[in-house]
């Protein structure tokens, strides 16, 4: 795991850099990022519908293949999905787009 990789894992998606407490609250929910340029970071998905989950996320990353575009992610059909605060539920790296 490189620097980028360590400063990056289990971090919430969109905190700042110099955050002393980056990671997830108890009382959130979170989806994980699975693979491409945002692996370990959590996604803050509280008071999101589950049709808002279901249709994927492209979030703005300077990681991706192009810096500056976004990163693709969604879930996978049929996976489970836990109710409440926590990681509620994964998100998989499907591209990257401009």
């Amino acid at each position: 795991m490189n620097g980028d990789e360590q400063l990056l894992n289990r971090r919430v998606y969109g905190a700042d850099h110099d955050d002393p407490n980056p990671g997830p609250l108890p009382y959130r929910t979170y989806a994980e990022l699975v693979g491409g340029p945002l692996d370990g970071l959590l996604l803050d998905i509280h008071g999101w519908r589950t049709d808002e989950v279901d249709a994927g996320v492209a979030l703005a990353t300077e990681l991706s293949r192009w810096p500056g575009g976004r990163a693709l992610y969604d879930p996978r059909p049929g996976e489970s999905r836990t109710p409440g605060p926590g990681v509620n539920c994964r998100l998989y790296y499907s591209g990257d787009t401009p």
